[in-house]
């Protein structure tokens, strides 16, 4: 008899299923921020306006990027829910259009990005070389939009079921590849071809995602949820079209914001040169990498709760968050002394222009301190998502990323005059109001949808099926 692959989350130690699926996720995550890190090293060998043109790209690509981080929520939120109502016909509905979803929206936005990006770029830099190097890449990475957008849909099915190990083995395997793949298109085989300079760091992203892509959807074509699928259960279908939109829409778009907020702190940085550009773009990817627990811890919470919101065990929900607090707490508290005393260090390893350094250093010190709010932050999300109510997150991200970084900067930056620290005390503002606006939200849904927060009572919504 074949194994199971789905897991039961709604029964068992809440402990377990966290390290079950928490542990490969930060893993993965590990690997995949390491896959940024190559990235940067490459670019570094080139120039400091090439590591600020990557910069600039990536953050321009996350925009078109956005429904993809919105459609793997609404996959395990959905799916989730549906596991825990024992419906394995909405299960496999759900899991095959939500692939179509991706496919369509990787088309549409391909062409929307190729038209917007260019433009939004050009907003937040100054003419240069730097422009000119984040504008080439972002055009090559439209090229890999597929295999984001439908890698992280087969992902959020994936994860719906319990299954963190199939995203860890691809981002692995993309790392090993991504170091090889790098040297070769960037500087070519000598007497053989010359290369494609900078724009072969975007190649070597576009092959290597399409790789991971390929093999999720091979896992989710096999997995238990699409025993007896059909060719025409692809066709999209306008209510779940719909239902996936709803779900995945307010998500996005709490990301494009959080996106946007990027672009907002580099406009506000430009005015003080490239190097603050890059050394921003550097220590993101370094406070990324000792977040990547906290990310898996947080992430582990959406399935958990999903499917024990579908099933109805109120209890379980509230343990599965306050067990994340409680592990992201320790996580953070051991993050902040490394990034405290080792960024400028940890700077060093990726540039020796003591400008950058010196800016990304400040960045980390004061963002080491802000790590548990990320962390409760990040959690709450994953809960109001689990509980089908993704709308607040997006509403939290306006006023935190959107309008708080936006306030708070210009505060710091344009009234007090700070030099680069302004920007890094505007988004710690930012941050810390936004939390407290997120635990009032989670504390009034939760009153509703399971009975209370902070302990149970009598629920005064339904689960809807």
């Amino acid at each position: 008899m074949a194994k199971k692959r789905t897991t039961d989350l709604t029964t068992g130690p809440i402990s377990s299923h966290f390290k079950t699926l928490a542990i490969p996720a930060a893993i993965g995550m590990l690997f995949n921020t390491l896959y940024n890190v190559v990235d940067i090293f490459f670019a570094g060998l080139l120039s400091t306006d090439a590591q600020a043109g990557l910069a600039l790209g990536f953050q321009a690509f996350y925009i078109v990027m956005a429904v993809g981080f919105g459609l793997g929520a609404a996959m395990g939120a959905l799916i989730g829910n549906a596991l825990g109502q024992k419906d394995a016909r909405a299960t496999r509905r759900l899991a095959v259009q939500g692939i179509s979803y991706g496919a369509i929206a990787s088309v549409v936005l391909m062409g929307f990005g190729a038209w917007f990006g260019p433009i939004v770029i050009a907003w937040v830099s100054e003419p240069g070389a730097y422009r000119e190097a984040g504008q080439q890449y972002y055009m090559w990475l439209l090229l890999a939009l597929p295999g984001f957008l439908l890698g992280y849909a087969c992902n959020g099915i994936l994860q719906a079921q319990g299954d963190s190990l199939s995203m860890q083995r691809a981002l692995m395997v993309a790392f090993v590849a991504n170091i090889g793949l790098n040297p070769l298109l960037i500087y070519g085989v000598p007497g053989v071809w010359s290369g494609m300079g900078f724009n072969g760091i975007a190649a070597s992203t576009v092959i290597s995602q399409t790789g991971v892509m390929l093999y999720l959807l091979l896992r989710v074509l096999g997995s238990d949820v699409l025993v007896g699928l059909r060719a025409r259960n692809f066709i999209p279908r306008w209510f779940s079209v719909r239902e996936i939109t709803v779900q995945s829409l307010p998500t996005s778009f709490a990301m494009l914001v959080m996106f946007m907020s990027g672009f907002v702190v580099q406009f506000a940085l430009k005015g003080f040169g490239e190097h603050a550009i890059a050394g921003f773009g550097i220590g993101i990817r370094i406070e990324q990498i000792l977040l990547l627990p906290v990310l898996g811890i947080t992430g582990a919470l959406l399935p958990i709760a999903s499917q024990n919101y579908g099933a109805q065990n109120f209890d379980r929900v509230r343990e599965s968050l306050f067990y994340c607090w409680k592990i992201g707490f320790i996580l953070t508290g051991l993050s902040l002394p490394i990034l405290w005393f080792g960024g400028r260090y940890a700077m060093a390893l990726f540039t020796d222009d003591p400008e950058v350094i010196r800016v990304g250093a400040i960045y980390l010190r004061v963002d080491s301190v802000i790590l548990p709010v990320y962390m409760m932050l990040f959690a709450i999300n994953s809960f109001l998502q689990a509980m089908k109510k993704p709308i607040w997150t997006l509403w939290i991200g306006i006023y935190r990323q959107g309008f708080g970084v936006m306030f708070f900067v210009w505060i710091f930056v344009g009234l007090l005059n700070f030099t680069e620290i302004g920007v890094w005390f505007g988004v710690a503002c930012a941050v810390i109001t936004g939390w407290l606006v997120s635990l009032l939200v989670a504390t009034k849904i939760a009153d509703k949808q399971i009975g209370g927060l902070w302990r149970g009572g009598e629920v005064t919504q339904k689960v809807p099926s």
